[in-house]
């Protein structure tokens, strides 16, 4: 069989969909120098924004590759989240993170920032090219692609299926898609108001419905919401102003004057989610892999953890310095991460639709409960901010902080913190010992790599790690691995170790 290295294509990459998924990808893969060709069927970016907010984990992604500042500046910031649009809000201020808020952008400004990325990086993105099915071969796949002057073909090491809930690359290669019919419906529209109510953000609920709106640029509001008529079976065809209106006024008792509506939908709590993320030479991440009720604004942020989780991994694997199965960890780690955004939102829906009297006592206490626990409120908050994931250690004796995501640690000299290390998509080495004789044995080499070395010492006491002298963090912010080795013998011997294991040391190569 060829090596990765010995097939002759134009790229080594082809990402199907050009959403902020598959945006976020090619910058990742990108940076990791793998050339990447990304197909979007549309001929230009949706000006319909299907998703307004980005998540506190997601704003760390973002400062881990230096993009962050035009989100920060351009978003609003909202300090707090919801849980089924119960009345007490969840305090994102109790979270443990330099970004203690979600920001409001809409998804057409992401996927626009992400696209300059991508491009600035070198990414080849094809607009009005669509993918019709693929063909792999234990070499490399070929992608059918139908474009503007007709059919053509692309060969490729591997394919991405960013492409959406209906996914062709999914389809194509035969993953099963399992889950469950809608059973509830929503509403949305995004419209003019001449009587808006006071405040961004306005939610009401009762038994005659639940209702949210949002100021959105450029003097429209986003309603969304669902009614008792909504939960239902069957399909009642596509939304009109006058349901729209109706709605309205059955949940508030106005319709706030709305009227010219630019974007009139329907969504739905389906739920499914890809047996495999990882099969063969096909990749899945995003809406591809998943799909569930748009409940707390999390689908677009878990598409991108998606993303910087796969990002690196294929990168190595195709680069031929990937510790053996390392691309098969991307199914390990992020398909219980799918699983886990399937349940809590699909809990979100049952207290959104619960439209009785027992389910109005319900949202009643839960909500009760949220401003009476902080500990509730910032368990529910980072569920959905993604700041809680945490993957298992390969090891039982591993270092609790392996698998959690690393902190924007700071240093006394003043340096580069974590996340500003993090830039380059490298491993991060950091070395916490503290002086130590000249003579001693270096952590890393020169050989070693592609790898980042940070010595110092942390300017705030992070209590899981006040102890540790030694730690790596992967390209995706998380800890591989850590320890609180005392003998500076012993701590080289077990960092060279662990550079080892996860490929980065010159005998890798």
């Amino acid at each position: 069989m060829k090596t990765n290295q010995q097939v002759a294509m134009n790229q080594q990459v082809v990402i199907a969909g050009a959403g902020p998924v598959g945006l976020w990808l090619a910058a990742e893969l990108r940076l990791a120098g793998i050339t990447v060709t990304v197909l979007e069927p549309r001929l230009e970016r949706d000006p319909n924004s299907k998703a307004l907010t980005v998540h506190p984990r997601t704003i760390e992604l973002l400062a881990s590759r230096g993009l962050e500042q035009p989100f920060l500046e351009e978003g609003l910031h909202i300090p707090s989240g919801h849980f089924a649009v119960l009345d007490s809000r969840l305090d994102f201020g109790l979270l443990e993170t330099d970004f203690p808020f979600t920001l409001a952008l809409l998804q057409s400004r992401t996927e626009e920032l992400f696209e300059i990325q991508a491009r600035a990086a070198g990414a080849d993105i094809r607009r009005g090219h669509r993918v019709t099915g693929l063909t792999e071969t234990p070499d490399s796949v070929t992608v059918h692609i139908e474009g503007p002057d007709g059919p053509y073909d692309e060969e490729a090491l591997y394919v991405a299926g960013c492409d959406g809930t209906r996914s062709t690359v999914r389809t194509s290669a035969q993953i099963p898609y399992p889950g469950d019919d809608f059973t509830v419906l929503g509403f949305l529209g995004d419209v003019v108001l001449d009587e808006p109510p006071p405040g961004v953000a306005f939610s009401r609920t009762g038994i005659d419905g639940l209702l949210m709106i949002v100021a959105l640029p450029g003097g429209l509001h986003r309603i969304v919401g669902t009614v008792p008529s909504d939960v239902r079976t069957d399909w009642p065809g596509d939304l009109t102003l006058e349901e729209l209106r109706a709605n309205v006024r059955q949940v508030t008792g106005t319709d706030f004057g709305l009227h010219s509506p630019t974007w009139l939908s329907r969504y739905s709590n389906t739920s499914r989610q890809a047996e495999s993320y990882v099969k063969g030479r096909v990749v899945l991440a995003g809406d591809a892999a998943h799909q569930h009720m748009p409940a707390g604004g999390v689908g677009l942020n878990v598409g991108v953890q998606d993303a910087t989780n796969l990002g690196w991994k294929l990168a190595a694997t195709i680069q031929g310095r990937a510790p053996a199965g390392l691309l098969d960890t991307y199914h390990d780690e992020r398909h219980p991460v799918g699983a886990d955004l399937l349940e809590h939102t699909a809990a979100q829906t049952a207290l959104l639709s619960a439209f009785t009297p027992d389910g109005q006592r319900l949202r009643s206490l839960l909500s009760k409960l949220v401003a009476e626990q902080p500990a509730l409120s910032r368990t529910l908050g980072e569920r959905l901010s993604g700041l809680h994931v945490a993957y298992d250690a390969p090891t039982a004796d591993a270092h609790p902080l392996t698998g959690r995501r690393a902190p924007n640690l700071t240093f006394t000299d003043g340096g580069d913190t974590v996340f500003a290390l993090l830039r380059t998509g490298r491993h991060v080495l950091l070395d916490l010992f503290g002086p130590r004789d000249d003579q001693g044995t270096p952590l890393a080499t020169a050989q070693d790599g592609p790898l980042v070395t940070r010595t110092g010492t942390l300017t705030r006491e992070h209590v899981p790690w006040a102890y540790v002298s030694a730690a790596l963090i992967r390209p995706d912010g998380h800890v591989a691995w850590a320890t609180e080795e005392d003998d500076p013998e012993k701590l080289a011997a077990v960092t060279r170790e662990a550079l080892d294991r996860a490929g980065l040391t010159g005998a890798n190569r």
